[in-house]
């Protein structure tokens, strides 16, 4: 009883210097309001507005219908009619257009012959990804005029493929942002509290009285941990309600797995932030510790870009990083529903990083109170 009577103090006295402060409490909340409104409109990757360029050389019926074909598409908003191949240039050097389409002279009357006819499509690399899907795009309009054509001709058409996507059916950009970020923001709040928690107690004087009290290392460790995993927690809570209820984001997985599964990653972060805290004198040393973990920890994550699409050492070389496990563990449970082992197989490696991390900072708490 007196060990839980002593945390429980030092975690009250925490809970107070967190939520007592109003600018404090702003700090905690405000930016999980603002990257829920933000980040489902700003940080996607589709491509919308699209801009194309057209240089047509012919003027037969094919090519026009095309060229309709192409304005009339929802696909792109921004149609340009350009008259000669340095207008071609000039529209793509200029980021007028997203991709070009030259249409030769002889296109109509291949067609009509039966015969293949071939068109110039020029992207904007430096928009690499914005230009392929406009490319997808273009390519869409391109075979269902043609399998128009081979209709009304009266010629068999090839086997058509229909893909279909599983666990996001209508490539919505929000259903896959909105569940990595409560990876993003759970990570920023974990780490950001307990990383500041000592370091601020020495700038205000007061570690060296926590360090006499009758508090043991592992009881201080403890009572600056709690604060931060429910922080942590009802920050991903209302990201979560925040998702399903207004944003229409499927959740399909348990509830359980998903905080069984944060529950650890908190740990794992939380010694990270422990560890920072216990070599930091200030908190500003502390802020910029926190800060160089996390952003190549956040980009190793596979949150903007599949760990697999990685180099093989890299793959390796994050495997100690736990947001990558959590934003598989969440994309895992919230999108298709993933099963007990493979969530279990997800959080043994957190619950690895997480013995590490909060036995380096015991460590290194019981040297700076030697």
């Amino acid at each position: 009883m007196n060990f839980f009577r002593r945390v429980g103090s030092l975690i009250r006295k925490e809970l107070q210097s967190l939520f007592n402060d109003r600018s404090g409490r702003v700090l905690l909340f405000m930016p999980v309001v603002m990257q829920c409104l933000l980040f489902p409109f700003a940080a996607t990757l589709e491509v919308k507005n699209a801009s194309i360029a057209i240089y047509n050389e012919d003027q037969g019926t094919a090519a026009v219908e095309l060229m309709q074909r192409c304005a009339s598409s929802g696909a792109f908003t921004q149609f340009l009619s350009v008259q000669s191949q340095d207008q071609v240039e000039e529209v793509i050097a200029k980021r007028k257009a997203l991709l070009a389409v030259r249409i030769p002279p002889d296109f109509s009357r291949k067609l009509a012959a039966g015969e293949d006819s071939p068109i110039q499509v020029v992207l904007d690399g430096r928009r690499s990804n914005s230009s392929q899907i406009a490319f997808g795009y273009f390519q869409n309009i391109v075979e269902q005029f043609s399998k128009d054509r081979a209709k009304t001709a009266g010629r068999v058409l090839p086997t058509e493929m229909v893909p279909r996507f599983w666990f996001n059916s209508n490539l919505d950009y929000v259903n896959y942002i909105l569940p990595n970020l409560v990876a993003i923001i759970t990570t920023i709040g974990a780490l950001i509290i307990t990383a500041l928690s000592v370091a601020r107690e020495r700038e205000q004087g007061t570690f060296d009285q926590l360090m006499v009290s009758p508090l043991t290392p592992e009881m201080i460790m403890i009572g600056k941990a709690v604060p931060a995993i429910m922080v942590s927690f009802i920050q991903a809570t209302m990201i979560l309600v925040v998702a399903v209820f207004i944003y229409q984001v499927p959740f399909r997985g348990s509830l359980l797995l998903l905080y069984g599964g944060m529950f650890f990653y908190s740990l794992a972060l939380i010694g990270v932030g422990l560890l920072i805290s216990a070599l930091s004198k200030t908190q500003q040393q502390a802020f910029l510790g926190a800060f160089a973990f996390m952003m190549p920890a956040i980009l190793l994550s596979g949150f903007s870009s599949p760990v697999e699409n990685m180099p093989h050492w890299l793959q390796i070389l994050s495997w100690p990083n736990p947001v990558r496990h959590f934003v598989e563990i969440v994309k895992g449970v919230f999108l298709k529903d993933a099963s007990l082992d493979r969530i279990i197989s997800v959080i043994v490696p957190l619950a690895i990083i997480s013995s590490f991390t909060l036995t380096t900072a015991a460590i290194m708490f019981r040297r700076k109170s030697a």
